[in-house]
């Protein structure tokens, strides 16, 4: 696994960053052979951490009573949730499809365990956010690892932690971070869902890139990447 990179590999790379979905629909009953699994579950284990501390933990759940009382729980959560807004974007808000829990093959519960290895955690003294970074960065390993093997994940964040808390019997010290669905799909989207519903647009590139210091859009030091920039450089 070590050495440089073929073109190849570095367009099969690309394709899984920019071809990865939020997949709330379109799972399929097939259920996700236990290897392909295991390699998913690997790739987010070696995810980069602060101070090597791997804080994540994964709980896996194909029980259908516990997935229930989470669904419950986002039902509950959506219905909150839209009386924040007003219509028309309420009903639009209600008629989106965010979530899959009863329909993929498994679920999956990433957490974070600040006590892992103790109290001092290299890194993490000055920035305490860097341990929950660290669980995103797993995150996202297994979010390109299970697009790469043709696995859809949805990430379900309409969601109360503390019910999570009571559903899964997870410690108090220990902070849920993502509550994943994960499964096989018919076709992976075009563009993301909420893209195509108009609910917001994709920024480019230029309009969220500074140099040297904040706000700062053009610098003549930076001309030649700006350009390139500007230019919407992208592999989708």
């Amino acid at each position: 696994m070590i050495g440089d990179f073929s073109p190849e590999e570095k367009d099969g790379f690309y394709k899984a960053v920019f071809s990865r979905r939020d997949v709330r629909s379109h799972f399929t009953s097939d259920p996700i052979d236990e290897k392909i699994l295991t390699k998913i579950l690997n790739a987010a284990h070696h995810a980069p951490s602060v101070g090597f501390s791997q804080p994540w933990n994964f709980i896996l759940v194909r029980n259908n009573e516990t997935r229930k009382q989470v669904k419950d729980s986002f039902d509950r959560e959506r219905t909150r949730s839209s009386t924040l807004v007003e219509d028309p974007k309420r009903s639009k808000y209600l008629s989106l499809r965010l979530q899959g829990i009863l329909d993929c093959d498994v679920n999956i519960c990433v957490t974070y365990d600040p006590t892992k290895f103790g109290p001092f955690v290299i890194g993490r003294s000055s920035i305490p956010e860097t341990g929950i970074y660290s669980v995103c960065c797993a995150i996202q390993n297994l979010w390109l690892a299970a697009r790469t093997e043709g696995i859809g994940v949805g990430w379900v964040s309409i969601l109360s932690n503390d019910d999570l808390k009571k559903i899964l019997e997870i410690p108090e010290h220990v902070v849920p971070v993502a509550y994943l669905c994960l499964g096989h799909v018919s076709n992976f989207a075009d563009k993301p869902d909420l893209e195509s519903a108009g609910w917001l647009p994709r920024l480019g590139l230029k309009d969220v890139v500074f140099y040297e210091k904040w706000n700062n859009s053009n610098d003549p030091n930076w001309q030649q990447i700006r350009q390139m920039i500007i230019s919407n450089l992208d592999y989708a």
